[in-house]
């Protein structure tokens, strides 16, 4: 059958003909009868709620309606990428203030992307030679407290990380290949040094400095306490709290900087940034999420968080033998989390089970796992959907109580 025919056909077909609906592509279906395609159902994807946080592997956060309405209309038009960038880069930089700002693929492409603009400069043909790093600084001074997976982002570019641990083997560790000293403010605790001192030992050797603060928002300031605390460059997630498109993230900082680092991203090419490409859809819509985030009532949001996390902590432990525990982490995810425990006598199920059941179950739940229990967060769940999650965990643990 040709495709005018099938779509002749599907005119003509009641509702509820399901066998011979079947046979003919789902898009046509959906325009003969003026429904909408439900992709997600179409492909047989698992949806589910989102009790466990912002994570990448599970699409961290769903956009505000504002940023979706946003991205739909910039959709109908042709514009300059790099005049998107400037005019969107200044409206950030001045809510965050800082002296400029770009929208980059996300924040490791913001640490590959600033990092590149501190090797470079200007200098175009440094631009295109990395990442060989010839003729350039290019040690990258890390805390040993911070060196874990996220410094591939920095050695992208071919830089090399120097590791140090004290402020002696810092000062020792300074010389005329020293590019730059980064932080990650996730693992400060895990450093023995700072923020403040780390930017005042930078600045006396000239050295720029930049911070990866990734998750580390809410609390709102924090989009540009690092700026006014003199990083040079600060680099964040847009997918997280903010509820941006997950593949945006934000690089701000020293107008030089920002301005190097953009001739490693795109529409250029012949540089290491190409393949972190942001569309004008991406760029203007991150814009209307930081305006969005900066200018909500944070203190009604956390009343309705913990509100949220009382629900479920309520019917968690009306089941004999179950703890729980509301915790906010110091820095990234700073949000209410509700951590789950139970007596193993009293209720006989594992975290590991529970998990299963919940995420096997309709509607499916994702949760996190802590050492012997579960983990909940109630700032990526929908009004209402606390009450589900709440009825579920119940259930769980009440019938491996019984």
């Amino acid at each position: 059958m040709k495709r005018r025919d099938l779509l002749k056909y599907a005119t003509i077909l009641p509702i509820g003909a399901g066998i011979a609906s079947s046979l003919i592509p789902s898009a046509a279906v959906a325009k003969a009868t003026g429904a909408k395609r439900d992709l997600i159902k179409e492909l047989g994807l698992r949806s589910f709620i989102n009790a466990a946080g912002t994570y990448t592997a599970m699409t961290a956060s769903l956009m505000h309606d504002e940023v979706i309405e946003t991205i739909q209309e910039a959709g109908k038009h042709f514009v300059m990428l790099d005049e998107v960038q400037d005019k969107v880069g200044e409206k950030i930089a001045e809510l965050c203030h800082a002296e400029a700002a770009t929208v980059t693929a996300g924040c490791w492409s913001a640490l590959v992307l600033g990092t590149a603009g501190v090797l470079t400069g200007m200098d175009m043909k440094k631009v295109a030679q990395l990442p060989n790093v010839t003729g350039m600084k290019s040690e990258v001074i890390v805390q040993k407290g911070h060196n874990i997976g996220y410094v591939h982002a920095l050695t992208n570019t071919g830089a090399s990380i120097v590791e140090i641990e004290t402020v002696d083997e810092l000062e020792k560790a300074i010389n005329d290949k020293t590019a730059m000293m980064w932080f990650l403010n996730s693992y400060a605790p895990f450093g023995k040094i700072m923020h403040e001192e780390w930017i005042a030992i930078a600045k006396k050797h000239k050295i720029p400095t930049m911070i990866d603060m990734a998750a580390d928002v809410p609390p709102a300031s924090n989009l540009w306490k690092y700026n006014e605390l003199g990083f040079d460059l600060v680099c964040v997630s847009g997918g997280k709290a903010m509820k941006g498109p997950q593949s945006a993230g934000i690089l701000m900082g020293k107008k030089e900087l920002i301005a190097a680092a953009r001739l490693s991203a795109p529409p250029r090419g012949g540089n290491i940034g190409r393949g972190m490409k942001v569309n004008k859809e991406e760029i203007l819509g991150m814009y209307v999420a930081v305006e969005k985030y900066i200018n909500m009532d944070h203190d009604a949001e956390l009343k309705a968080w913990e509100a949220k996390i009382e629900v479920i902590k309520s019917a968690a432990t009306s089941v004999n033998g179950v703890i729980t525990e509301v915790t906010v982490p110091p820095i990234a995810n700073h949000t209410p989390t509700l951590s789950i425990t139970w007596d193993a006598a009293k209720v006989k199920i594992t975290n590991k089970d529970l998990m299963l059941k919940l995420r096997n179950g309709k509607p499916s739940i994702e949760v996190m796992a802590n050492t012997t229990g579960v983990n909940i967060t109630v700032f990526m769940l929908k009004d209402g959907e606390e009450k589900i999650v709440s009825k579920r965990i119940k259930e769980e643990l009440a019938l491996a109580a019984s």
